[in-house]
């Protein structure tokens, strides 16, 4: 099993086996059909590359086109590539893969682009305390503190928690449980949050 790119459409509630009420985030995954695939004889890893999101005719452009047409696959908007740890066999151009590869209860982990906050303090970007509110503490509630050490190093080191852009970054949620696979509408129902907002691009793979 290689993995699945998909399109987050929110989310919603559904019973599970035990009619337990669930919260679930609904994946549209797949179809992805095989652009490339690589092996360590010729590339040193073994992975696959995937498509999704067919583009119109009227947005195509030639670099992609014929990139495309090379593995015989009709322009995607979008490619990931996913490790196949060795598996590179099983795997050829053309081949599309689709939500069959899994089933409920399976343990997958969801890379996305989280929502972008814009920039934060922090008080909001890293939960900081901020200071108090008495003994005439003026318009520093909210501040860092100090962030230098003096003499000895002298210097602020680097990866200090500062204010900041916040959110907007590559994230990846593991130990998500699948709770239902609607085959027919390539549905993927994933027990609670997935990174990102509605309508963004997610990368699944078995945990």
């Amino acid at each position: 099993m290689a993995g699945l790119i998909g399109k987050k459409l929110g989310m919603t509630q559904v019973y599970n086996d035990r009619q337990e009420l669930v919260p679930v985030t609904v994946v549209a995954a797949g179809a992805c059909p095989v652009v490339q695939v690589k092996s360590h004889d010729s590339d040193g890893y073994a992975a696959v590359q995937l498509a999704f999101e067919e583009v119109p005719a009227r947005k195509r452009n030639k670099p992609d086109s014929g990139r495309f047409a090379k593995a015989g696959v009709a322009p995607h908007r979008h490619l990931r590539e996913v490790r196949t740890a060795g598996l590179d066999a099983e795997f050829e151009v053309g081949q599309v893969l689709d939500v069959s590869q899994f089933e409920a209860g399976d343990t997958v982990k969801v890379t996305g682009r989280s929502k972008g906050k814009g920039f934060a303090g922090v008080v909001k970007r890293y939960g900081f305390r901020g200071k108090n509110t008495s003994h005439g503490t003026p318009d520093r509630v909210r501040h860092p503190g100090a962030i230098g050490q003096g003499t000895t190093p002298g210097k602020v080191w680097k990866g200090k928690k500062m204010p900041g852009h916040m959110g907007d970054r590559k994230v990846t949620t593991r130990g998500l449980q699948i709770v239902r696979v609607d085959g027919e509408r390539n549905l993927l129902f994933i027990k609670g949050a997935v990174p990102g907002a509605a309508d963004g691009i997610v990368l699944i793979r078995r945990d």
